[in-house]
């Protein structure tokens, strides 16, 4: 018998903390504070504890995010940032809108996040930052890309947005970097109603610029300094928010209880490869993906069952059209380009029942061959 499985459910979500959110959200309303206010200040406050960081800064989109802190931190038109091609565009758009040229690394295959060694070796005059992406909730090497940047004098930008709660070395990510991104967007572990999403950063003159930069370049009313952007986060945003953090720990840890269950349940198979904690990280699975041959073929075939999946990330970025001018190559990232067209991304949400983990597995199983 068929069962449905999607892929998340975020109705599931809400219905766990319906009643918070719904408080938050009409005290906002009676407030009359909706843009900026209280709620977003606190959750600056709540969410720079919780990282562990001095400062944090609610703008309007992760996107936003990478951009604002690629400029506080010096990024201009003539520089080169090191990021890696196997990510969603928003890291590599984020370069883009500065001016700087995007320099693509490849990836290590049991992390799927850019290989340090590698990175060395791209390093020139023009380098000015690397952006690290915390890939499917598992972090980066950020000892080995710290102590590369401390040799070359460079910033790192940590992209958190699919790591919010993760851990390297016992640090939670985004606070290990010069600065750190997340997003807000609504099927993040840390998501809203909405986009939004923060900056994070120990540095006090980060802080002060990404704080003027998001409200037009203004440092005080109706006083600009500079050319700066309108990348605001909403009260009911921030109010929703600061009601999905306090069930964060709780959520994440529900991730990985599911990913050992998937863990043990499909380790074995031959055909298919699984995500592994590396030593060091707590990941937090804001997927979970694996990768298998035929992948078409596999997809089809869970969703005649009732499987949703979904692929995170067909294309690297070198082959999106808005990027193929800088020029490189299959050749170039052969990591990337063969782990695009190997992973699949199965159901991965905290509220998911174990029979539908099980029918998971049953149905790829039976795909792949026991």
């Amino acid at each position: 018998m068929s069962i449905k499985v999607p892929l998340v459910d975020m109705v599931a979500r809400y219905k766990t903390v319906e009643k918070e959110v719904k408080k938050a959200v009409i005290s906002v309303l009676e407030s009359g504070h909706f843009i900026l206010g209280p709620d977003v200040s606190n959750l600056e406050k709540e969410a720079s504890e919780y990282i562990g960081v001095k400062y944090a800064v609610g703008v309007a989109s992760g996107t936003d995010a990478l951009h604002l802190a690629l400029l506080a931190c010096g990024v201009k038109k003539g520089d080169e940032v090191i990021t890696t091609p196997f990510t969603f565009i928003a890291t590599v758009e984020a370069i883009a809108y500065t001016g700087a040229t995007p320099v693509l690394v490849d990836i290590l295959p049991g992390s799927y996040n850019i290989d340090p060694k590698k990175a060395a070796k791209k390093i020139t005059k023009k380098t000015k930052a690397i952006i690290p992406v915390h890939m499917y909730g598992q972090a980066a090497d950020m000892k080995s890309i710290m102590a590369l940047a401390e040799k070359h004098g460079l910033k790192v930008i940590e992209d958190s947005a699919q790591a919010f709660g993760g851990e390297c070395h016992g640090k939670k990510l985004s606070g290990i970097g010069h600065a750190g991104c997340t997003s807000f967007f609504p099927t993040k572990n840390l998501g809203g109603a909405g986009d939004g999403g923060m900056v994070f950063t120990n540095d006090d003159e980060i802080a002060a610029k990404v704080k003027i930069l998001h409200v037009h370049g203004s440092a005080a009313k109706y006083v600009h300094k500079t050319l700066g952007f309108n990348s605001r986060l909403d009260s009911i945003q921030a109010a929703v928010l600061r009601v999905h953090l306090r069930h964060l720990d709780q959520w994440n840890d529900l991730r990985r209880r599911h990913a050992r269950r998937y863990g043990n349940l499909l380790g074995g198979n031959e055909r298919i490869i699984l995500p592994k904690e590396l030593p060091g990280n707590k990941h937090v699975y804001h997927l979970y993906s694996v990768r298998v041959s035929e992948r078409e073929a596999c997809q089809r075939f869970l969703q005649e069952r009732g499987v949703s999946t979904a692929v995170h990330y067909p294309i690297p970025v070198s082959g999106q059209e808005s990027f193929r001018h800088l020029g490189y190559k299959a050749k170039d990232i052969p990591v990337s380009s063969r782990i695009s067209k190997e992973v699949l991304s199965l159901p991965m949400y905290p509220e998911m029942k174990e029979e539908h983990i099980e029918y998971v597995c049953e149905s790829l199983l039976e795909f792949c061959g026991k």
